[in-house]
């Protein structure tokens, strides 16, 4: 007769607490499950006396990991991938279904020149769609159900609930040899209204009251980038984007100091159960190869 570990724990139960994590509510995860929300909702009661620890605070708006269900969570998700890809390699059965991820195309170059490729190579029956468009729109798209899971700054369109990766460094571009006459508007470029450092360079010059008007408007980071080095227009773009026909400027020419935004990873709360997996593995990808960049 086969030893059965009384410390053991279910694996259904901690996908079924893993997606009442990141789905906030119990009936969410139920649907996505494809169970009833007791039945779940038991699933959880037994894992919670098999830790003797309560992992969930239930509120009238959902559910919040407590502090051990927060440690749980991280846990949980690890040993699931690696269950879940031991099986794929024995079994031969890859992960499959559809992951749709959106991403700024200001760091495009960076997760489609290395990390799609990689996770695809990994991944051959994943069906991937791959966008970009400014953090805004990414963000409200995946409130939708039109994404799986995005990486997105966190404004000017705020989500909860996202994982952090790294702190950007917005600056003041401008042409090498760029003269700016403080008693003229600042000639800018800009990406549309959904772009963060569009926000946030408005709300700098309004607090100075710094006049301003929009030389150049274009969706392209590459157009956006020429009309600077052309000495076309002022833009915000991240420190690391500046070319040697640029300068940081500052303070010296009459320019607020700019804050920094966060870059966080957000998952969709509509990902069937079926594309979950191959949507979680692509997130754990993105976390280990692009988490706390400096």
């Amino acid at each position: 007769m086969a030893e059965v570990l009384s410390d053991s724990l279910d694996l259904e139960a901690l996908r079924s607490f893993v997606a009442v994590a990141r789905l906030g509510t119990l009936a969410a995860a139920a649907e996505q499950r494809h169970r009833t929300v007791s039945a779940l909702s038991m699933q959880i009661k037994r894992l919670e006396a098999r830790l003797d620890t309560t992992l969930l605070i239930r509120g009238a708006r959902g559910v919040t990991p407590t502090p051990n269900g927060e440690a749980l969570l991280g846990e949980a998700r690890e040993l699931l991938r690696r269950h879940d890809g031991l099986v794929a390699r024995i079994s031969g059965r890859g992960l499959s279904g559809q992951v749709r991820f959106g991403m700024p195309e200001d760091y495009a170059s960076r997760l489609v020149g290395r990390l799609l490729p990689d996770f695809l190579a990994r991944h051959p029956d994943v069906v991937l769609e791959a966008v970009t468009a400014p953090s805004g729109e990414l963000a409200r798209r995946l409130e939708r159900g039109e994404l799986s899971l995005i990486v997105a700054l966190d404004r000017p369109h705020r989500l909860s609930g996202g994982e952090p990766l790294w702190r950007s460094t917005p600056v003041w571009a401008g042409a090498r040899e760029l003269v700016l006459t403080a008693d003229q508007p600042l000639p800018l470029a800009l990406h549309p209204e959904d772009c963060p450092y569009r926000q946030l360079g408005v709300e700098a010059l309004g607090a100075i009251d710094r006049p301003w008007h929009a030389v150049f408007t274009s969706t392209s980071i590459h157009a956006v980038e020429t009309a600077v080095e052309s000495g076309l227009a002022v833009s915000i773009l991240e420190r690391d984007r500046l070319t040697p026909a640029m300068r940081e400027l500052g303070e010296a020419e009459g320019l607020p100091v700019l804050r920094g935004c966060e870059a966080q990873l957000h998952y969709g709360r509509q990902v069937s159960a079926a594309s979950w997996p191959a949507v979680e593995a692509l997130g754990e990808l993105v976390k280990r190869q692009l988490g706390q960049r400096q």
